[in-house]
């Protein structure tokens, strides 16, 4: 099997600011004028854009949000668990994989707004997903949660709040 290290270097994944590794492989050419988008985006934006993104256990995703949809697609490795909590405070696990007969899924949406986090379900492994967002995804549109705003916003949800923020 092909290690970690390999597939950092292979797919030339770089350092993400919510953790994890990433490189985007796809920006569509279309473009949506800014006149066309919500108040929430400042600037045009193309259709699409898609990265891979590669989770390692005793790492996580720290809690973010984005303006958009964004699609996580399970190539390999373990199961992603995402904690997704809604703008409305209800929180949901899913279970990104490949054991569908044991409630993993390998496609899931998180709805735009939503702040969500992850981690590789089991110790020593790690996942290989893609993640689709459209529209097309630019650092503006992103924004990673500090532990007492959210734990402000989504008191009851504390505990999960302080294991998947960074400050």
């Amino acid at each position: 099997m092909i290690s970690v290290k390999e597939i950092i270097k292979t797919l030339d994944l770089q350092p993400h600011p919510e953790g994890g590794y990433f490189r985007e492989v796809y920006r569509s050419e279309g473009v949506i004028p800014n006149s066309n988008l919500t108040d929430n985006f400042q600037g045009d934006r193309n259709y699409a854009t898609s990265i891979y993104y590669l989770l390692e256990s005793g790492d996580f995703s720290a809690f973010h949000k984005i303006n958009q949809d964004e699609t996580w697609h399970f190539y390999i490795g373990d199961a992603i668990e995402l904690h997704v909590i809604s703008e409305n405070g209800s929180l949901s696990t899913i279970k990104i994989g490949n054991d569908i007969s044991n409630g993993e899924i390998p496609q899931f949406t998180v709805q735009k707004h939503d702040w969500f986090a992850a981690k590789v379900k089991n110790p020593d492994t790690f996942a290989l997903v893609g993640c689709t967002v459209s529209p097309g995804f630019d650092f503006r549109d992103f924004e990673l949660a500090s532990h007492d705003m959210l734990v402000e916003k989504y008191p009851e949800h504390k505990a999960l709040i302080k294991a998947f923020t960074r400050h």
